[in-house]
């Protein structure tokens, strides 16, 4: 099931601009503390660095990942998710807008 809606988050309005303003997000700190980002990816083929592990989950649209030491190819669409270890990285490739809430570890 995809998330529709966060309640009672904290939000910082200020834009996080990432490889020439293909991939753009806001961060969110939820009242337990949790933190997360939502953005979108617009179509790109992109490397992602980590540095705690990460679970990103498909808002709208789709993309396709492989995940650091894999050679294959993964396809995401909306409603899934999929993990990204902590300390390494992970290439994403869309060719629609991909949006995404980003679940830090």
């Amino acid at each position: 099931m995809t998330t529709e809606k966060i309640d009672s988050v904290s939000i910082t309005t200020q834009a996080n601009v990432f490889f020439d303003g293909k991939c753009i997000s806001h961060a969110i700190t939820t009242a337990n503390g949790t933190k997360l980002s939502v953005g979108v990816i617009l179509p790109a083929t992109l490397t992602f660095n980590t540095a705690a592990s990460e679970v990103m989950e498909c808002v709208a649209g789709f993309c396709e990942y492989k995940l650091d030491g894999s050679h294959d190819w993964v396809k995401s669409s909306a409603g899934e998710k999929f993990n990204v270890p902590g300390n390494s990285k992970f290439d994403i490739r869309v060719t629609e807008p991909y949006h995404y809430i980003c679940h830090f570890g």
